[in-house]
């Protein structure tokens, strides 16, 4: 079966230009002006006036299955990864039982394979339980399907097992995805530590608690040449230790999420567990800092952390509520808003760091409209403005504190290896 999308705005190869996209199957054959004449049998879908790029690459996703299915599945994760227009993604290892054995791995990847509504590559945990302990057999998650190595939701607190887990990674030419977090420097926070903090009556997370592992980790991943990639970074020194790292060639990646980017912790309104989420909110020139690192290059990506939670684990006091937000529905269409509308960012630099930036820092088939490519796309409805509806979310996590914003660039239409993954009713 042939689909055309028929002139639209296509980004390709770092330029935004008016043509028609054919599919045949599940590749894109062609790129180009007037393509209806090279498929007149093909199915017109015309989408003018809307932005068709490539589909977008999330590295970092929470899909809670198995063990807490009451928070997200696989079927409620994936379908909301489409719904933001994203096609490939990565989900984390912080599971129930955690996927730490070659064979539970291997099960879990093929559920995300006959479950999921997008591309998932699966993420290995470093350690036995995600405790800074055993490592893992690391040839053999490799060979069970694993993506890559995280703990994510827990930082390795050991220097000399993360030193064994990157040489070990490095020697299978896989990358260390780490969460950042030295848990002697938590002391019970669960904001910021900062002016609002103290108004709150809370207690803080120090910024240091974040930017002291990577100092140790950085050295760590001189020392073993392997591919170490930041999660979520959120503080101005995370950010100058990662610039400082690249500049004297450390093999470093990292991704900022959209929430950093987007709010402070002088956002936040109240003790509300909405606005609870690890790492925090930090200050306004931490905030800063995480946009100018993107536009220097120090960052390389943008990865959304979509961390779904029931509405009982989020109302309510931020001592008692857990961390976490959503993110895979509103990325796109909130950063679009922000920071593309005002000319903060080019268009063109954003598609890059949701699409190409990941899928070449992790050398996955993504992040490209190129002929002969999967037809993994988006089409996004860039001029039309609409209120974020809890209504709408597909996600069975309903906790952001986003619901309610007017935005644009909503996802019209997601095609997966050039399937229908989401699209938008007709309104």
């Amino acid at each position: 079966m042939k689909t055309l999308l028929q002139n639209g705005l296509v980004y390709h190869d770092g330029q935004l230009t008016n043509q028609d996209v054919l599919i045949e199957g599940d590749k894109i054959v062609a790129l180009g002006q007037n393509l209806g004449q090279l498929a007149p049998d093909a199915k017109v879908l015309d989408v003018s006036g809307k932005l068709v790029s490539p589909g977008l690459v999330d590295v970092h996703v929470h899909y809670r299955e198995p063990g807490f299915t009451h928070k997200e599945t696989i079927k409620t994760g994936s379908a909301a990864a489409a719904h933001g227009g994203y096609t490939t993604v990565c989900a984390m290892p912080n599971l129930n039982p955690v996927p730490d054995q070659p064979e539970l791995l291997s099960q879990l990847v093929e559920k995300n394979q006959a479950d999921g509504k997008v591309h998932i590559n699966q993420y290995s945990a470093i350690t036995k339980g995600l405790k800074s302990e055993e490592l893992v057999d690391f040839k053999a998650m490799k060979e069970a399907g694993a993506f890559a190595f995280s703990n994510d939701g827990c930082g390795v607190q050991t220097a000399g097992v993360m030193y064994q887990a990157m040489k070990q990674a490095a020697a299978l030419d896989m990358a260390i995805v780490a969460h950042v977090e030295d848990n002697s420097l938590l002391f019970g926070g669960v904001m910021h530590a900062g002016k609002r903090a103290e108004e709150l009556g809370l207690p803080g997370i120090l910024g240091i608690s974040e930017s002291s592992q990577i100092a140790r980790d950085l050295l760590l991943a001189k020392e073993t040449g392997v591919h170490y990639h930041v999660c979520h970074v959120s503080t101005k020194e995370s950010v100058e230790l990662v610039r400082l790292a690249k500049a004297h060639g450390i093999n470093v990646t990292c991704e900022v999420a959209p929430h950093h980017l987007l709010l402070a912790d002088e956002d936040i309104p109240a003790n509300d567990g909405y606005y609870k989420m690890n790492p925090p909110l930090r200050a306004k020139e931490d905030q800063a800092a995480l946009v100018a690192g993107l536009l220097d290059g120090t960052i390389d990506m943008i990865a959304t952390d979509h961390a779904p939670h029931s509405i009982n684990e989020k109302t309510g006091d931020m001592k008692q509520a857990a961390f976490g937000i959503t993110g895979s529905e509103t990325a796109f269409a909130l950063l679009y808003t922000k920071f593309v509308k005002p000319g903060i960012f080019k268009l063109e630099q954003l598609l890059d760091w949701m699409s190409l930036k990941p899928a070449q820092a992790f050398k996955l088939a993504a992040g490209s409209l190129l002929p002969g490519s999967l037809a993994d796309i988006a089409v996004f409805q860039l001029d039309q403005a609409s209120e974020i509806k809890e209504s709408d979310y597909l996600s069975m996590g309903v906790n952001t504190p986003f619901t309610g914003q007017t935005v644009y660039a909503n996802t019209y239409l997601t095609l997966v290896a050039g399937q229908v993954a989401y699209q938008r009713e007709a309104r």
